[in-house]
Formats: structure tokens, sequence, C-alpha cells
């Protein structure tokens, strides 16, 4: 019997899914895993819309979204907009 890898980008199919997966990584995860998470996001949309939307050249968006690297901020808030995501801060409570 042959499997295949399990890619959560296959999973990501609605803005719904993708708020509750973005949302459980910044809750649970580390810088590098949301990086990875908007990547896998990205993916889920397809790289060359991402690409148009923010400006940035597909093998420049797979680099900045790829396991351990450090992208810019602007980087990030671009492709968050392409996404069709936010940053929304709330107090932290005890």
């Amino acid at each position: 019997m042959e499997t295949s890898k399990f890619d959560i980008a296959d999973y990501l199919d609605s803005n719904e899914m993708i708020a509750e997966y973005l949302n459980t990584v910044l809750e649970e995860g580390d810088n590098s895993d949301v990086i990875t998470a908007i990547g896998n996001i990205a993916k889920s949309i397809g790289m060359t819309k991402i690409a148009e939307e923010t400006g940035l050249s597909r093998p420049s968006l797979y680099k900045a979204l790829s396991d351990g690297s450090k992208p810019q901020f602007e980087t990030i808030m671009k492709v968050l907009k392409a996404i069709g995501g936010q940053i929304q801060i709330n107090p932290i409570t005890a």
C-alpha cells in the first residue's frame, strides 16, 4: 500500500478553515510555525495569485515562507493582505 505525504494546504479550502488554522498556530506556535502556516495558506490559495497580489515573485515567496526563513515584516503584511487576513490586537486576559 502506498501512502501520500500529508499536506495541510490540501485542507485549507475555506476562509473559515484558513482563519481557524492561522489563529491556532498564532496561539500555540512560535515565529517559525507562523511563517510556515502563512506559506501553507498561500500555497492553498495559489502562489501565482499571491505573487500577483503582492508584487513579489513566486520564487521569492517560496523562499520567504519556507521553514527556517526570516522574512521582512513588510513581506508578511503583503501576504496576509493577499490571503485575506489581517492582524488584530486583543488585550491579554489573566
